[in-house]
């Protein structure tokens, strides 16, 4: 990919692979080991209808660039760009593409599939967009084929204009669509891949774990995909109780701004997306000056193509024989690269600005919660306290409990924990998991701990792999992983030393202040309202 260190000079020429799909064949090229396969169209769309087939086509076709993503309101500037290093690629609404990186193009291969699903909420991000999503290493690693995937997104994916007539019935789910469009696809081609239809697993961070948990309450992808991993997403309910008001209050605005009628709704079709895109703007700034409350993009309950958070709605029961791997990071956006309290490095601070800090942020509680801190994490530092994550954590422990109670498959907690050692030490960060996952720990600078990276990420990857392949995350090289019971959660701890503990921070859970709702990084709430609205 963009990060790649070649070990070889690599020429694409005619003699590169060809894998022949059921609509028609296409060409990608061979690195070292592995096939690699950009830009794969697996659907066709028209704006705010259900995504459509590829038509077949003669002769082959090249597969050897990333296709378009999946264009956004606003493009946020990254805050955390150097930790978490992004690349942008053009942007089209005719963005339904997957890449696969794969070992094998033998047909009767039958190698484990992976599917990752991006972050960026159900509003922006894409395939490509974070470094460590490359998959070359992590099919390398575990042998396996991996897919990665762009779909719409934001008003192109999630726009509700069901009010406006039958044509426009699911135009507030097309976006999620659009998964299950990619899942058919490979459900119908990966064993061209060298890949097995049979045993696929969807994994996802941040939002892209909203949208493998989104997978397990959407009847269409019944049979698609057979086991799920999320990572710090899809595990809180995050929906608004007046979601439904409000996105037909937004679209209601939206067509105001374009001075449309509702006789006149076809023409939104083909307006050109940056008038849509302002006209949005302008009607997310307006519904929020409103009603005081923030609309969230993404897949609408309507009971029938999307069942909704199995928290509110329960865990369908033609989904409870999928296994789950659910788990979060130490700090997420809480981490003191983002939560700046005091000068210089939280590991030089001395003991009476600890102090202060703590009785600042925590009140009268703040003995209590130290002292829990120090029980859960007797291996961290005491001002680790300050920076830790509830709002995932909490999530987490609530639905593994909540899913292992209702009688599904296995499912497994786990918890990224590992500090770097930038800026004197940063404690694990939204997305500082991914590069471990992905086995490219290497390749992203403050990620990267000589000695420690290489050890944990064959871990953490063969975790994964173990999943995909299996439905059990153990392997021979970390410690036994035990299951969530309903009354008890082991999770494994991913760090320096990689160990399962039980229950282990409940107390602190429970002492630690609710946090406040939206959201910490940057540049979120200006992609989700605008700085200020468009003017008319």
């Amino acid at each position: 990919m963009y990060m790649r260190k070649l070990t070889s000079q690599v020429v694409c020429n005619y003699d590169d692979p060809v894998a022949e799909t059921k609509k028609g064949k296409l060409r990608g090229v061979k690195i070292d080991s592995t096939y690699i396969f950009r830009g794969v169209k697996y659907a066709n769309s028209k704006r705010f209808h259900m995504p459509t087939p590829v038509e077949p086509w003669e002769g082959v076709k090249e597969a050897l660039t990333y296709g378009y993503c999946a264009p956004e309101l606003n493009t946020p500037v990254p805050h955390d760009a150097y930790n978490v290093p992004h690349f942008w690629f053009p942007q089209d609404e005719d963005c339904q593409y997957l890449n696969i990186w794969t070992q094998s193009l033998d047909q009767s291969a039958k190698k484990p599939v992976m599917v990752w699903m991006h972050g960026g909420g159900w509003f922006s991000g894409s395939a490509v967009e974070i470094y460590s999503y490359d998959g070359e290493n992590l099919s390398v690693f575990g042998d396996v084929v991996v897919v990665s995937l762009n779909h719409r997104l934001n008003a192109l994916g999630f726009f509700d204009l069901s009010a406006y007539g039958e044509e426009y019935k699911n135009s507030a789910n097309v976006g999620l669509a659009d998964l299950v469009a990619a899942l058919q696809w490979i459900k119908e081609n990966i064993s061209a891949f060298g890949g097995d239809p049979d045993n696929v697993t969807i994994m996802g961070q941040s939002g892209g774990g909203a949208k493998v948990l989104s997978m397990l309450q959407t009847p269409a992808a019944d049979g698609l995909f057979h086991k799920a991993i999320m990572q710090s997403g899809g595990a809180s309910n995050g929906r608004n109780k007046n979601e439904k008001k409000l996105a037909m209050r937004l679209s209601e605005l939206t067509l105001q701004y374009l001075n449309l009628t509702p006789d006149r709704i076809k023409e939104l079709e083909t307006i050109h997306f940056y008038d849509f895109a302002e006209a949005v703007g302008y009607a997310l700034w307006t519904l929020n000056q409103e009603s005081g409350e923030r609309f969230n993009w993404g897949p609408q309950y309507d009971g029938e193509y999307y069942m909704g958070h199995p928290l509110e709605f329960g865990f369908r029961e033609e989904s409870k024989h999928i296994p789950l791997l659910v788990g979060s990071v130490f700090g997420e956006s809480n981490n003191n690269y983002n939560v700046k309290l005091a000068e210089g490095s939280k590991n030089d601070w001395d003991e009476a600005l600890q102090s202060k800090l703590m009785t600042d942020l925590y009140g009268d509680r703040a003995d209590a919660i130290r002292s829990a801190f120090i029980e859960a994490y007797p291996e961290k530092k005491p001002v680790d306290a300050l920076f830790i994550d509830k709002r995932s954590r909490k999530g987490v422990i609530e639905f593994v409990k909540a899913r292992a109670a209702c009688g599904a498959m296995p499912v497994y907690s786990w918890l990224f924990n590992l500090e770097s050692p930038w800026l004197g030490g940063v404690v694990a960060w939204h997305n500082a998991e991914e590069p471990y996952m992905f086995h490219n720990a290497q390749y992203i600078e403050t990620a990267y701990i000589p000695g420690v990276s290489e050890k944990l990420q064959d871990i953490m990857s063969g975790a994964w792999v173990a999943f995909a392949k299996t439905g059990n995350p153990n392997h021979a090289g970390m410690p036994h992983w035990d299951a969530v019971c309903p009354d008890k959660v082991p999770t494994m701890l991913f760090d320096r030393e990689t160990v399962q503990k039980v229950d282990f921070d409940q107390k602190l859970m429970d002492l630690l202040p609710d946090p406040k709702p939206g959201f910490s990084g940057s540049g979120i709430m200006h992609a989700i309202f605008g700085v200020e609205p468009p003017k008319k």
